[in-house]
């Protein structure tokens, strides 16, 4: 017999593959880049039209939660998603693809927020970070197959821009099957929470170490996904439509990291895997900097999407757990981190053209990853303080 909870998961679920439509932008900037002919610096900010509304909006998301319930933002957000896959669709140029990805980051800043706290609801806290994983596992395919999508719709139908309202139909569908699911929701409208209250969870020390690695680690995700065509046209020769190839490996290594890690994290030590895996990283991205040939690089492009594929929800997990009462200002606080999409971008773009080729943005990356590295030694150092 099927337990009911689990089949309440299931649409829950199925919203992290919504979830996962922003990590198009990496593909998109490059198609976008040279159907407008942008240089590094201006594309760089394209994924900032994602992920900046993760830093302006994600607080005043977890209030409207408070408020009107997690299960009711999550339908607000995707409405806007599926708004914002239909413009560019309709009208393809800089300014609609721009809007596009604006409601895009809108839609998918509110999704984040709410439906991370949303799979409380239906899950005990033991299986948190299992379950929390393993969503990231369906973000991960999603993420994996936008590349192929995009690169499908090009060769069949001349424009990888069909793949707007592919997107547009799978939020619809996820939209009414979360419609349609009983869900037990929390009591809305008793928490008077305010943004200042919210943001003075920060002055919890792990709250705000906790918070600046969900930062890092989606600059380190954005930045590899951007990163991995670019490196693949620059040092081994190929085209566009080859290289969105690079993009494909980095989250199909992702969703295999993340599939083992919502395994292995039943049994482990949360921020033992964490620091395993965030030291290996850093290895692969030090190699990235002086790889050559296609397939070294996508060896090292899918080292590094293997082993960060658990490290978000590994932070989350730790984050929601150390303030279990704040469920939703520490999903709005750690979602709000998500805006380091929107600034390592750009730092990147600009670093490779100050560098003039990609080691530039490598050097970004590491840095990034050097952050989280030490942050899961001073987090190993709280867990042994409190035994």
């Amino acid at each position: 017999m099927i337990d009911r909870n689990f089949t309440k998961a299931l649409p829950v679920l199925f919203g992290f593959f919504v979830m996962g439509f922003c990590d198009v932008v990496g593909i998109a900037t490059s198609y976008i880049k040279n159907d407008f002919s942008l240089s590094e610096t201006v594309a760089g900010f394209i994924p900032s039209m994602v992920f900046i509304w993760f830093l302006l909006i994600s607080i005043p998301s977890a209030m409207a939660m408070n408020r009107f319930g997690r299960k009711k933002i999550v339908q607000v957000s995707n409405i806007i998603t599926l708004a914002g896959m239909l413009i560019p669709f309709f009208h393809y140029s800089l300014v609609t693809s721009m809007a596009g990805f604006v409601l895009l980051g809108i839609g998918n800043t509110m999704l984040q927020v709410s439906l991370n706290p949303l799979l409380t609801n239906v899950v005990s806290q033991q299986k948190l970070t299992s379950m929390l994983t393993t969503g990231q596992v369906v973000k991960a395919v999603s993420s994996f197959c936008g590349p192929f999508i995009a690169a499908f719709a090009a060769s069949l139908f001349g424009s990888w821009q069909y793949l707007f309202p592919t997107y547009a139909a799978i939020t619809l569908v996820s939209m009414l099957w979360l419609m349609f699911t009983e869900i037990p929701e929390e009591t809305a409208g008793t928490d008077s929470s305010s943004m200042k209250a919210a943001f003075s969870i920060l002055k919890d020390k792990t709250i705000l170490l906790l918070f600046l690695g969900i930062f890092f680690i989606v600059g380190v995700d954005v930045g590899t996904n951007t990163i991995a065509p670019k490196l693949l046209i620059e040092r081994a020769g190929l085209d566009l439509q080859q290289a969105s190839f690079g993009s494909s490996v980095y989250f199909l290594c992702r969703t295999a990291g993340a599939l083992l890690g919502s395994i292995l994290l039943v049994k482990m030590n949360d921020v033992a895997y964490f620091r395993t895996n965030i030291i290996l990283a850093l290895a692969a991205v030090a190699a990235m900097s002086f790889a050559s040939g296609t397939a070294f690089i996508l060896v090292l492009v899918g080292a590094t999407g293997f082993f960060c594929s658990s490290i978000f929800s590994i932070i989350y997990s730790q984050a929601m757990k150390a303030r279990p009462d704040k469920t939703n200002e520490i999903s709005g606080l750690m979602i709000m981190g998500v805006c380091g999409g929107a600034v390592i971008p750009p730092l990147m773009g600009m670093l490779a053209d100050a560098v003039g080729n990609q080691n530039g943005s490598v050097m970004v990356i590491g840095a990034c990853l050097c952050y989280l590295a030490a942050a899961s030694f001073i987090l190993g150092k709280g867990q042994a303080a409190r035994r």
